[in-house]
């Protein structure tokens, strides 16, 4: 029966625990780090092998005669358009003398709107000396194009204020007609019309001079338009280091395998729900953890945690009314490892006997070293004398035999590596051993979080602050009360005849926990 201070907690858990997603990202280093090291290397190929094709640069200052203090560069932006035009790359290749086609030069060159008025032009050949020809044959062709557009539109604009003067003319020669015919008349009635007369030349000579200051105008301005348009910066061919070249790609193929790795790994360790910490996994399983196992076999760290571990399992183990087997989940090498050391370490009380239940590593195939003891599978596991004390190894990884548990060891020590396990199959697990009747000794976390600081060790509740320790019960193998033996491993000690206890979330089905 769930209490509801067990269901409180599992109701007030946030949906991502941040805590838990930085030891699933950290859990996942090799996947982040493999990646930042293949992009790393893929930027690094890819500069050397794509290496780009000589480049030449030239900068042109463009003088418009629209240009504002406030553009906000719509003007430059429509020379950078009609740069890529095959008129002008047709003008260039002229100058050239190349017989490349229009539409196949356009590709080969860009322009680009530094500010307002100044244009860059990065054209690509097939040496330094013909990007650099190709580069000022272009800026000269879109030079004499803009200055030819000025032109033509400042002629344009005279000529239409001279035809428009044309007309003012032809008009007043009209109106003077007219005068001149009414002062012959010398009639009365006349004497109105010559007055409307007067007022209109007036007027159409005022207009006539304002038509030819506005023409003289367009033109005058045009050459200081056209002086203001050209290049600034001559061609000059743009240098590439390789080693520059690489260290660059490979600085961003890094950044990028590393931001996708990290993403993967995220993604992948909440939507894979494995718990990490020391604490998730004790309250999934029922039982709490009482050592850390780190897998780096070569550290004398690891040497030395290994070494305490099986001093404390042996203690465990002299002091057991049954035989205790050890349990793996996701560390098979590991777990076999730590059995044969305890076994070692077990012989100097008397023969002993390791009877190997772990699938696709198999112990008892293995050939013996001097000293050694006797590893034998589950089938010859009844040949084996009433006097040798016998340590199970076996696995609860997906696809173990549970029928097979009860008969490895009347108690069970886990060896859960962090993150293997969902948490649908640590409950599978905890449910199955209860049904098999065996009892949880404690759990060793291998492969720890090395920032991992929460509390793996089970309590009855806040109020008492005891470890959780249920009732002694009748072991149906001897018959009689197990007694009450302590070990250490690690730091910490557990009682060995403890019951397991259930997860608060068990799944209702094999199926739900498959």
């Amino acid at each position: 029966m769930t209490t509801h201070a067990e269901e409180e907690p599992a109701a007030a858990a946030p949906l991502i625990d941040l805590q838990t997603l930085l030891a699933a990202v950290r859990g996942r280093r090799r996947l982040w780090s493999s990646l930042a090291l293949f992009g790393l290397l893929a930027g690094a190929v890819l500069a050397c092998v794509l290496v780009p094709p000589p480049t030449a640069t030239v900068k042109v200052l463009v003088a418009h005669q629209e240009d504002q203090p406030n553009d906000p560069g719509t003007l430059i932006r429509t020379d950078v358009a009609l740069l890529h035009t095959t008129r002008i790359a047709g003008e260039a290749l002229r100058s050239l003398g190349s017989p490349v086609r229009p539409e196949e030069f356009m590709e080969e060159y860009e322009g680009l709107g530094l500010t307002n008025n100044l244009m860059g032009i990065t054209v690509s050949g097939g040496s330094e000396a013909e990007a650099v020809a190709r580069a000022g044959a272009l800026a000269d062709a879109f030079v004499a194009d803009h200055v030819r557009r000025l032109r033509e539109t400042a002629d344009a604009e005279a000529k239409a204020l001279l035809d428009q003067r044309d007309r003012m003319r032809d008009e007043l020669s009209r109106v003077n007609g007219a005068i001149a015919e009414a002062a012959r008349e010398k009639a009365p009635a006349a004497s109105a019309d010559m007055e409307s007369l007067f007022a209109r030349r007036a007027e159409l000579t005022s207009r006539i001079s304002d038509f030819d200051q506005r023409a003289a105008q367009a033109r005058v301005g045009t050459p200081r338009l056209v002086a203001g348009t050209q290049i600034v910066d001559a061609p000059r061919a743009v240098p590439h280091s390789l080693p520059k070249a690489v260290a660059v790609d490979a600085a961003i193929g890094l950044a990028l395998g590393l931001a996708l790795g990290l993403a993967v790994a995220a993604v992948g360790s909440v939507v894979a729900d494995r718990p990490v910490l020391r604490r998730e996994i004790a309250a999934h399983l029922g039982a709490s953890v009482v050592a850390e196992l780190p897998r780096r076999s070569w550290r004398r760290r690891t040497r030395e945690a290994r070494e305490r571990l099986t001093r404390s399992l042996a203690r465990t183990v002299r002091g057991a009314a049954g035989p205790v087997s050890l349990l793996e989940l996701g560390c098979a090498r590991e777990t076999g490892a730590v059995a044969l050391d305890l076994a070692r370490a077990l012989g100097a009380d008397g023969p002993v006997a390791v009877v190997d239940g772990l699938p696709g590593l198999p112990l008892a195939g293995r050939r013996p070293a001097p000293g050694d003891p006797v590893v034998v599978d589950g089938g010859g596991a009844a040949e084996l004398s009433h006097r040798e004390r016998r340590l199970g190894v076996g696995s609860v990884a997906p696809g173990a035999a549970w029928a097979d548990l009860p008969q490895l060891g009347a108690r069970a020590v886990l060896f859960v590596r962090a993150g293997f396990g969902s948490v649908a199959w640590l409950h599978a697990v905890a449910r199955h051993l209860a049904d098999q009747r065996v009892p949880v000794v404690g759990v060793v976390l291998v492969d720890p979080d090395p920032r991992d600081r929460t509390d793996g060790t089970l309590w009855d509740g806040a109020a008492s602050g005891t470890p959780r320790a249920p009732e002694a019960r009748r072991s149906p193998r001897n018959g009689g009360d197990a007694p009450h033996a302590r070990g250490a491993v690690g730091e910490g000690r557990w009682r060995t005849d403890r019951l397991p206890v259930r997860a608060a979330r068990v799944p209702d089905s094999d199926q739900e926990a498959r």
